[in-house]
């Protein structure tokens, strides 16, 4: 029977349990480490469940330590658990033009979702085509700030990560 937590279960737990608590930290708006945790979660875990439930989990309690903020928030975690699936499909991969594009897929994908529940369940925007437009152009200066810290938190988490394996064999996927 396999180990529930191994010296590599508990040092990503760690660290995406730290990711999380940097949401507590003050920041320009959109540059947290979330989309990179999911990203990482997702290519790190080599369990689906682990992948999925330890993001998942450290994200809900910095949400529940910040504070929730109405129904956009399933947004968030669909475009959160879809940034886990795109995790998924980097296992074994260090490519960084890979890893880059996939951090930049999450950026687009939190952005279309996210602002598509703020079009759908606000009333600041027509309930039309050119309320969504408006919406998404008005969503879009807010936009830098979430690629950047993207690029940003996948680059130093995936980096320093392999760079970890390479120098503590402990940290390596057995699979």
């Amino acid at each position: 029977m396999q180990q529930i937590f191994n010296t590599r279960t508990s040092v990503l737990m760690i660290i995406i349990a730290v990711l999380a608590l940097v949401r507590l930290l003050p920041h320009p708006p959109n540059f947290t480490p979330i989309a990179a945790m999911a990203l990482f979660g997702g290519a790190f875990f080599n369990n689906k469940f682990k992948a999925f439930i330890v993001p998942f989990c450290a994200m809900l309690i910095s949400d529940v330590i910040i504070g929730f903020h109405g129904l956009t928030m399933i947004s968030v975690y669909i475009s959160f658990g879809i940034s886990v699936f795109i995790g998924r499909l980097l296992i074994n991969k260090s490519n960084p033009l890979l890893i880059g594009g996939a951090a930049i897929a999450s950026s687009l994908f939190f952005f279309l979702i996210t602002n598509f529940a703020v079009w759908m369940g606000g009333t600041l925007y027509s309930n039309d085509l050119s309320g969504l437009a408006t919406c998404y152009i008005a969503a879009v200066p807010f936009f830098h700030h979430t690629l950047i810290g993207d690029l940003f938190f996948t680059t130093v988490l995936f980096g320093g990560f392999i760079f970890a394996q390479n120098r503590i064999p402990l940290l390596v996927s057995k699979n």
